[in-house]
């Protein structure tokens, strides 16, 4: 731009300000051409400048290489030297003032005056209205005062200021928040569920004594598994679901602790399948109980069925479908570690991102799908005689069960942090805690009456 134009100065005076508008006097201040670049650290220097830079390149202006001066402890600019210790003028200019001969001033002129025309202070005037705006606060325009007046706003959440009378605070960096101040930002607190807390530890006890519990039912059911009951309750599903129970409250140890990699990638795919052969070996119980019961009318031809060869095809069928699922996955867009730093002030949320949303809940409504069908058919099941009374037992598990997951879902989504990891790990041991003590509980009772654990007291309550 030709300068010798009428008004190209402040033209271009104006449109450098609208250039770097939220920068000035800020991190840089511009007179026409010549802008001045300011930090109290060569890493925010470094920052300021290139985000200087880059204003100029997108607005299509270029800064002539062999004028600019980059990283300099002291600069002059605009006839003063200015560096970490303030400014002052330059040499040339201060020998022209000392040069000078002395002027007259206003007392010289006022000497003779009568009284009344002394409004003169010996104060030297002040150009505002207002008070400095202190690092942390801004500048605000007061609505039909002069623009020298003005009041003091902190700054906004996420913003600070380290200067003072600035018009714009800063926006502090993704893993930062400002101080009590608001004239420095601070690195943000990392949140997550470590083992060494309190929750964590609890958590991590509750599991290890449920898993075992669940063991210990296990060793007792393989020490007499040859009496009636554990005859009669199908060993093989026996062993497979407390297993998977045994798995399900270890499981949950996968969700403590800071999320990584491959905790990430296995903890909701070891989830769903352990989940899912402990549901398909409930159903798998249950549609057993039916066929045998049918299987003693008269006339029946559903004794074929009888045997492990059914229930091992629904377990291994049921489980499939999960596998297929969680394959599907991991291969497709897997979970990772991410960060959220957006649902809690001043905090960074350390978690595992599903990567797939559609993917997460395909698992848990697979899941649902198998548990709703075993407790409807427990239920159809119900009234069957005492010698079949285990689809009672199937029924009540199944309900507690489901009213655990569905009370989860709200509780979940109201949760924020490592809460809502511990709601869903409160969520898991509660639900196969049901199963476990609906479904296994009265057996270990009877196996341990010896009285009741005989063939002759289960025909005996069958005839009554």
């Amino acid at each position: 731009m030709p300068f010798g134009l009428c008004n190209a100065p402040a033209a271009f005076q104006y449109f450098m300000d609208e250039v770097l508008r939220g920068l000035l006097d800020t991190i840089c201040m511009v007179y026409i051409d010549d802008i001045l670049v300011y930090s109290r650290t060569l890493l925010e220097h470094v920052e300021h400048v290139r985000e200087v830079l880059g204003r100029l390149q997108q607005h299509d202006l270029y800064a002539k290489l062999e004028k600019c001066l980059f990283h300099m402890p002291e600069v002059s600019f605009l006839g003063y030297v200015i560096n970490a210790n303030g400014f002052q003028m330059e040499d040339d200019s201060s020998l022209c003032l000392q040069s000078e001969p002395p002027r007259a001033f206003i007392s010289d002129f006022t000497s003779n005056l009568p009284p009344v025309c002394f409004p003169l202070s010996s104060q030297i005037p002040r150009s505002v209205c207002s008070e400095s705006c202190p690092p942390g606060y801004r500048k605000a325009p007061i609505e039909g005062r002069p623009i020298c007046c003005f009041d003091c706003v902190p700054c906004a959440e996420g913003e600070f200021s380290v200067r003072t009378d600035v018009e714009n605070c800063l926006k502090c960096p993704e893993d930062k928040w400002p101080n009590e101040r608001k004239d420095g930002c601070i690195p943000k607190t990392i949140v997550f569920l470590p083992y060494n807390d309190v929750l964590g530890e609890t958590l991590v006890f509750a599991a290890l004594s449920f898993s075992i519990a669940t063991a210990a039912v296990l060793g007792i059911f393989i020490r007499h598994r040859d009496t009636p009951i554990v005859k009669a309750n199908n060993r093989e599903l026996s062993y497979t679901l407390l297993a998977a129970l045994m798995l399900a409250f270890l499981c949950s140890l996968l969700f403590i602790g800071r999320p990584g990699t491959w905790t990430c990638l296995i903890q909701q795919a070891a989830f769903g399948i352990i989940f899912t052969v402990a549901v398909s070996c409930v159903l798998a119980k249950t549609i057993t109980v039916v066929i045998a019961f049918n299987a003693t009318r008269p006339g029946s031809r559903l004794s074929r069925w009888l045997g492990s060869r059914v229930s091992r095809s629904i377990v291994l069928l049921s489980t499939l479908g999960e596998v297929t699922i969680c394959l599907s996955w991991l291969l497709t867009s897997p979970p990772h570690p991410g960060t959220d730093t957006q649902s809690e002030t001043g905090k960074i949320i350390l978690q595992c991102d599903q990567g797939s949303a559609a993917a997460y809940y395909s698992v848990i409504g697979y899941m649902a799908l198998l548990a709703f069908a075993s407790f409807v058919v427990a239920f159809l099941a119900r009234n069957l005689p005492d010698r079949f009374n285990e689809a009672k037992l199937i029924t009540f598990s199944m309900l507690v069960f489901c009213s655990v997951w569905v009370s989860f879902i709200p509780a979940y989504l109201s949760t924020k942090g490592r809460n809502m990891v511990a709601v869903e790990i409160f969520a898991i041991l509660s639900s196969t805690a049901g199963l476990l003590g609906c479904i296994f509980c009265p057996k270990c009772y009877t196996i341990f009456r010896m009285d009741r654990n005989r063939i002759e007291h289960l025909d005996l309550k069958c005839n009554l």
